[in-house]
């Protein structure tokens, strides 16, 4: 019975869609810090939440004091959004759907009928297998950089808090699998109670919105000078041209000048008037890319207007001794600050001499070429010796 029972369900079609992978689709944070994870796997253990079809089941434990996770989706319908199969967050930016679809839309979208359902994911499921993945083709965004995480963030992971700890009542101490420590953290959010599917499709997100809300907050401030009508990109490749530039803010008013400092990788924009500049940064801002490079923008003052400080001229004679600073020039010098008196053996030599310190030796003399008398001996005077 057990061999024929396998031979059916290979070869029922309704059954050749079911997933057997043999490794997840992970997140850097999900997987956790230690490069040895034991997992345990089930082949068939549930339905996708999104596609209701069976997929493999892995549950592990990113941690010593993490709780224990698992595989929500199938990897069919991860690779279809390129998000993890657990968190259901970004790859690439480790952002929610609902934030990157802001920036980059996603047009593809999942039937609701379940037969239409398994047509769509058969032609997806073939098209990936064949390299066309659905979400190769993104351009990075400015914003979803911006918010992006650089670490991995494995505080995520940490077990939910102890309720019986926040009474005061817990008695298990640290045998106790959940978190005993007063500080919110994500599991304590209302990330934690939100629909997978929403968060699958992007829709009542809250954690994204309150991202987006923090982006759409953050503006740049114009300076308070009005003469200011220059702004500064960074990160200006070499590839960019002053052209490039050009084309991407002649239409906000009369550009003045463009200047580009290849060596630092900067540019500067300035306009003829503050109007246009103001236009262009409020437009600009965290949403400029020029040749699928994301470029800086904040105000700034060309280099070329900005005089550089005169120096001060140079004296018409050197001195013929080093004196201290403001010896040549200013007020008249105290006795204290004065240089030291210049000693016996030099008083017969013409300048520039050496300026002995306080204290002065003999063997210090550098013209006395180690003799013991107050002058040096010439070749000749030694050899009479």
């Amino acid at each position: 019975m057990g061999d024929f029972s396998i031979v059916r369900r290979k070869q029922d079609a309704a059954k050749r869609t079911w997933e057997d992978g043999e490794f997840p689709i992970l997140c850097e944070t999900c997987l956790g810090e230690n490069p040895y994870v034991r997992m345990t796997k089930e082949s068939f253990g549930k339905e996708c939440k999104i596609c209701t079809r069976p997929f493999t089941v892995f549950r592990w434990r990113p941690g010593p004091r993490a709780r224990f996770k698992k595989t929500e989706i199938c990897q069919i319908c991860a690779k279809l959004k390129n998000v993890c199969q657990t968190c259901l967050l970004d790859l690439q930016y480790g952002l929610p759907v609902q934030v990157r679809d802001s920036a980059v839309p996603d047009k593809q979208d999942m039937p609701e009928s379940e037969v239409n359902r398994e047509y769509f994911l058969e032609q997806a499921e073939r098209k990936i297998a064949q390299g066309q993945l659905p979400w190769d083709k993104t351009a990075p965004d400015q914003m979803l950089a911006h918010l992006s995480r650089e670490a991995p963030y494995y505080r995520r992971n940490l077990p939910k808090p102890c309720s019986f700890f926040a009474k005061g009542e817990c008695t298990r101490g640290k045998a106790c699998e959940f978190r005993h420590d007063t500080e919110p953290g994500e599991t304590t959010n209302t990330s934690s109670h939100q629909n997978i599917r929403d968060r699958y499709f992007g829709v009542n997100d809250p954690v994204a919105q309150r991202l987006l809300t923090k982006a759409k907050a953050t503006t740049l401030v114009p300076p308070e000078d009005p003469q200011i009508m220059t702004l500064y990109l960074g990160g200006v490749k070499p590839d960019i041209t002053k052209q490039d530039i050009t084309d991407n803010f002649y239409s906000f008013g009369e550009i003045k000048s463009v200047n580009m400092v290849p060596k630092l990788e900067c540019a500067f924009v300035t306009f003829t008037t503050r109007e246009a500049a103001e236009k262009a940064s409020e437009a600009l801002y965290r949403n400029l890319k020029i040749k699928d490079h994301v470029i800086q923008l904040s105000w700034g003052k060309s280099p070329s207007v900005s005089a550089a400080p005169a120096l001060p001229a140079a004296p018409s004679s050197a001195p013929q001794a080093i004196l201290p600073p403001g010896a040549l020039a200013g007020p008249p010098m105290v006795p204290w600050t004065l240089p030291p008196a210049i000693p016996p053996a030099l008083a017969g030599y013409p300048a520039p001499f050496f300026v002995p310190p306080a204290n002065f030796y003999p063997s210090m003399d550098p013209t006395a070429m180690g003799s013991r008398g107050d002058k040096p001996t010439s070749s000749t005077e030694s050899k009479d010796a």
